[in-house]
């Protein structure tokens, strides 16, 4: 049987995808900055597992797994649908980072439901189609006020007056419940002496 000459084309280096795990059911892949898909979880589905690129399914899958396969496979091929521009710190993941940071900046805890100072409640931060807002905690209406930046929401909530609690009401607070530092002030309570009345 004769030879027949072939040309081997050299194969087209990929970088590296990176996947971040928003949630057990969410995740976002990346190549370099770039949001390629996500991968969602639908119960209703026969097969749960789903590949989106531009919000739209693009893939269907029995296990996260073989939507991951799907997605190196068909991104290394260059068969996977290009992934539109989003803008800044749209992805719920990109908005926490930037929340994060800041909070870090001031010295402030970001929780499930808030930031907190000394475990003091200072309201919420968000971002919804690009433009910020701050809820502050102590807001009656709990209204949405709009700011330029993750930094300048952040920097509201440092405005907020914390509320120090008097001594009766750490005196009646259960024991356990008592922060450190509502400790250390009930450390600083001088107790009232009864003068004695003396009788002349």
């Amino acid at each position: 049987m004769p030879q027949v000459p072939t040309t081997v084309t050299p194969c087209v280096k990929v970088e590296e995808l990176r996947v971040i795990e928003i949630s057990f059911y969410d995740h976002e892949y990346y190549a370099g900055r770039q949001l390629i898909a996500t991968i969602t979880h639908d119960d209703d589905l026969t097969q749960p597992w789903v590949v989106m690129v531009n919000d739209k399914e693009v893939h269907c899958a029995a296990t996260l797994m073989l939507c991951h396969r799907y997605i190196c496979l068909q991104y290394k091929r260059g068969t996977l649908p290009v992934q539109e521009e989003t803008p800044v710190a749209t992805t719920g993941n990109e908005v926490m980072c930037e929340i994060a940071a800041q909070c870090e900046q001031f010295g402030f805890e970001l929780l499930d439901d808030g930031i907190y100072k000394d475990e003091q409640k200072l309201g919420s931060i968000g971002c919804t189609d690009g433009c910020w807002w701050v809820i502050r905690a102590t807001s009656v209406h709990q209204q949405k006020v709009p700011c330029d930046s993750a930094l300048d929401a952040v920097w509201v909530l440092s405005m907020v007056e914390l509320t120090q609690p008097s001594r009766e009401e750490l005196l009646n607070k259960p024991f356990d419940e008592l922060t450190p530092q509502e400790w250390e002030r009930l450390r600083e309570y001088q107790p009232v002496v009864e003068r004695e009345l003396v009788a002349a």
